[in-house]
């Protein structure tokens, strides 16, 4: 059975129970609303996740009123092709707002430059207890001056971006989600549940949203953060020899002896290359630089072989197995091995079961 109210055959759109409710007074009956903000271009499951987690936790004691709204309350295109069907048009959300849910979409110029939609946004945030931004919705927030002067999360493929084009906020590109005040920001699309987990845990306590959580059979706090899911980190390239020399050693052969002696050999002879020169070229340490391709050729490993975690450590220059274990916990927030499982294959047999 499904968790949402049923829909009209008509129009589509949601029965009159999911919208708030009047009490003949011009007051909202009791309940938490939440209002989510759809627009052309949206990330479906920007918007399904966080509804899908509600209704989830309505069937375990909450009384979340949730309504979308799109600019002029007609449907929009998704960007996995999928027409959604709003409630009503932003201007009509005349209702308390408990809580308001901005999405997002890849291409984040579009919403950003429609200055009606932010101006919406502006104006439905200042008078919401919440306001929540999952993935790329941070981009059309920031856009209203908002988030100036706070921490943000956004897709770690986004965040530079945002960094540039909003210089007044702080881009957390390693947190699933970041709460700032009343404001909360996700990383990218499924991190939206995430989010929506722990708003549910703040109004109606763990239980409800572990129930939640298990009803999506999602984590309830999935371990490490953004990290794990990224691209290999791509340094920036050395204009000039030697500290290109001592980069190239590194990439050339990750388990080769990279100590300083070794590294400083091979810029001549010269610390003040390893101390002052490198970091100005690659934006890293010598030290840095060694230890992020190292975990970096270990994920390659565990990704496509079969070799033991052992083999794996010493392929990839750590030398011992612990040595990547702390390594992996202190860049990725996960085990090496939790990292194969979960990377690797989606065999269900594959992954390690709890004892």
């Amino acid at each position: 059975m499904s968790p949402f109210p049923p829909r009209t055959a008509a129009t589509g759109k949601a029965a009159s129970s999911f919208l708030p409710q009047s009490s003949g007074d011009g007051r909202a009956d009791a309940g938490h609303h939440v209002l989510v903000v759809m627009f052309d271009g949206v990330q479906l499951l920007d918007v399904t996740g966080p509804l899908d987690v509600y209704a989830a936790a309505n069937q375990h004691g909450g009384d979340y009123r949730l309504t979308t709204a799109s600019p002029d309350g007609k449907p929009v295109r998704t960007t996995a092709g999928l027409r959604l069907v709003p409630d009503l048009a932003l201007d009509d959300a005349d209702f308390p707002i408990d809580t308001l849910v901005v999405p997002g979409g890849p291409e984040w110029r579009v919403p950003v430059a429609d200055r009606a939609l932010i101006d919406a946004i502006r104006r439905l945030a200042a008078r919401s207890r919440t306001v929540a931004a999952v993935c790329a919705g941070a981009f059309p927030l920031a856009a209203t001056g908002l988030l100036d002067g706070r921490r943000v999360a956004t897709h770690w493929r986004l965040a530079a971006e945002l960094a540039a084009g909003f210089p007044r906020i702080q881009v957390d590109s390693e947190a699933i989600f970041v709460r700032e005040g009343r404001f909360v920001t996700s990383a990218g699309v499924t991190a939206g549940i995430d989010l929506t987990l722990s708003l549910v845990e703040s109004d109606l306590g763990a239980d409800v949203a572990r129930a939640a959580a298990k009803y999506l059979v999602v984590f309830m706090a999935r371990p490490g953060g953004q990290s794990q899911f990224a691209f290999r980190t791509h340094a920036r390239v050395p204009r000039h020899s030697p500290p290109r020399d001592v980069t190239d050693g590194v990439v050339t052969d990750p388990g080769g002896n990279h100590g300083l002696r070794a590294l400083e050999a091979r810029a001549g002879g010269d610390p003040e290359q390893l101390t002052w020169l490198f970091p100005t070229e690659t934006g890293s340490t010598t030290a840095d630089f060694t230890g992020r391709l190292r975990v970096e050729t270990a994920q390659a490993l565990l990704e496509g072989g079969d070799d033991a975690l052992e083999v794996v450590a010493r392929r990839s220059g750590f030398g011992s197995q612990e040595a990547m274990r702390r390594a992996f916990g202190s860049h990725l927030g996960v085990s090496p091995g939790l990292y194969r499982a979960r990377f690797r294959t989606t065999r269900p047999e594959a992954v390690p079961r709890r004892s």
